[in-house]
């Protein structure tokens, strides 16, 4: 698998276990940050009374660029602009929307307007 350009680039389309795998990837990374910022004593508590790591701060805003790209290769499988990957600002029904659309349901069959079937 092109990491690189699974993660990076935001032309052509991904089917569903590539898209899988790459949220795969930001759940160890995110478990790495938890466990770095719990070992190295970089969490805080906030007004509300949650604990914050910075470390994990950190990796979420780098991840956000890698995810946009990620979901984008997955809504043109689905025929679609990545510009859908807004409805996910959508309280509640935005996550639920993005969970179906780019998780559970088939891709287009057969080449679209974003490139070749990723599963020919």
């Amino acid at each position: 698998m092109d990491w690189k350009y699974l993660l990076t680039s935001f032309d052509g389309r991904i089917n569903r276990a590539k898209f899988w795998a790459g949220i795969g990837i930001f759940i160890v990374i995110a478990i790495v940050a938890f466990i770095l910022d719990t070992i190295l004593g970089t969490r805080f508590t906030t007004a509300g009374g949650d604990q914050v790591g910075v470390i994990g701060i950190l990796v979420m805003l780098a991840s956000i660029y890698f995810a946009i790209a990620l979901y984008a290769k997955r809504w043109h499988d689905r025929n679609k602009s990545g510009w859908w990957t807004l409805i996910g600002l959508i309280p509640i029904i935005g996550g639920i929307w993005l969970l179906i659309e780019l998780g559970i349901l088939e891709g287009t069959r057969g080449a679209n307007q974003y490139g070749p079937d990723p599963l020919a």
